[in-house]
């Protein structure tokens, strides 16, 4: 599978990159009616889903098209226009990479950044944090952040990371 575009997080102020998926859970059972002409291999779930943890809860706020400016009202899951979901449903860990990247995994969202931020989510609810650090890179050049501009970089030696 080839590396997934992440979903988005805003968080104490800023907009990070955010590798999972917790809207899958509940798109088992109340699928997506998604007509989109347009299935990218980077994209295989067929939207971008945006994230706001506020007062230790997360919400979902947003669905996006995968590479377009459009976006799927919420509606088209969620009875009327509620706005921002809580997402009670969601129970899980949430990996938010930070630095530069370490080494490019061409499947889902295994590539390894210098730091990863970790959430735990129970019921919707942020239990704790923190953070991982993966290594230091020493490579001049490479971008920080979570994407292809990180992931197209070559190495000063030619290698392809």
């Amino acid at each position: 599978m080839t590396a997934q575009v992440a979903e988005i997080l805003h968080y104490r102020g800023e907009k990070l990159s955010l590798c999972g998926t917790p809207l899958s859970l509940y798109l088992t059972n109340n699928p997506l009616p998604l007509d989109s002409e347009m299935i990218s291999s980077a994209c295989w779930r067929g939207y971008i889903g945006e994230w706001l943890i506020e007062n230790g809860r997360l919400y979902l706020t947003a669905l996006h098209e995968p590479f377009d400016d459009g976006q799927f009202p919420l509606s088209l899951i969620f009875k009327g226009d509620p706005g921002r979901i809580f997402v009670h449903w969601v129970t899980d860990e949430l990996r938010c990479p930070m630095g530069k990247l370490l080494e490019y995994v061409h499947a889902g969202f295994a590539s390894v950044h210098e730091q990863d931020l970790l959430l735990t989510i129970k019921q919707g609810e942020l239990v704790s944090e923190r953070i991982v650090q993966n290594g230091k890179s020493d490579e001049p050049g490479v971008p920080a952040g979570y994407g292809p501009g990180a992931w197209t970089v070559m190495p000063s030696d030619g290698s392809r990371q």
